[in-house]
């Protein structure tokens, strides 16, 4: 469903924009979520890492997407063939992530860029 045909929710009434969000989460288009802060729930570390991979990539990615330190994952292209954003509690429990991680089958080499400071986070792609 294009977003030219869905036009504005602006001016329909409360019944009408409820149908019209249940059916965008039906169609797929959107997905209601709560978005935290990892780092008032206790994930004091974070980190993106961008892996070359040898052999199989969907492979390695479903390996790495199994790993509950890993929050997102994509395949790529450019100088990463995959990139993970990683959570930890701690800086020793990343290093332990990142040794399980090197340890896998298909895994050439990685590159971690450790977070200092969130300074932008938004979630506003689209608006109808």
């Amino acid at each position: 469903m294009p977003y030219s045909v869905l036009g504005p929710l602006v001016g329909l009434s409360p019944a009408a924009t409820r149908q019209r969000v249940l059916n965008l989460i039906e169609a797929g288009v959107m997905q209601i979520v709560a978005v935290t802060d990892p780092t008032k729930l206790g994930f004091g570390i974070q980190a993106m890492i961008g892996f070359r991979v040898t052999g199989d990539i969907e492979a390695v990615s479903s390996q790495l997407a199994g790993m509950d330190e890993v929050e997102y994952l994509v395949i790529t292209t450019g100088r990463f063939d995959l990139l993970a954003e990683i959570v930890a509690t701690s800086p020793d429990q990343l290093l332990g992530t990142l040794k399980s991680i090197r340890a896998l089958p298909g895994v050439q080499t990685t590159e971690v860029f450790t977070y200092l400071r969130l300074e932008k986070q938004i979630y506003d792609w689209g608006t109808l």
